[in-house]
């Protein structure tokens, strides 16, 4: 029983962590694209098309951020559920 709180604890700090390294990834990111923006907004020499390009490469990995996020939200969801059955199953056979 100690060993399943434990490792149930465990996963609660992981997901913790990387919550908290994703959230300041992506406050890195947002200032990269703010600062791209802002050169972009200055260089008269880029042409429409160029800029368009690097909006969609924005784009682009702002989707893959957000994809990224719920595949590892619903692993973790599957390994919480994982043990919260483990967790059914040991009290039901200790009844």
């Amino acid at each position: 029983m100690e060993q399943r709180k434990i490792a149930k604890q465990m996963i609660e700090f992981q997901k913790a962590t990387f919550d908290n390294s994703f959230n300041a990834m992506g406050m890195l990111q947002e200032q990269a694209e703010r600062m791209l923006n802002m050169s972009l907004e200055q260089a008269t020499w880029l042409p429409e098309e160029g800029k368009r390009v690097v909006n969609e490469w924005i784009k682009g990995y702002k989707r893959g951020r957000e994809d990224f996020k719920k595949l590892v939200d619903q692993n973790f969801e599957r390994v919480e559920a994982f043990f919260a059955g483990a967790e059914k199953t040991t009290k039901a056979k200790t009844k």
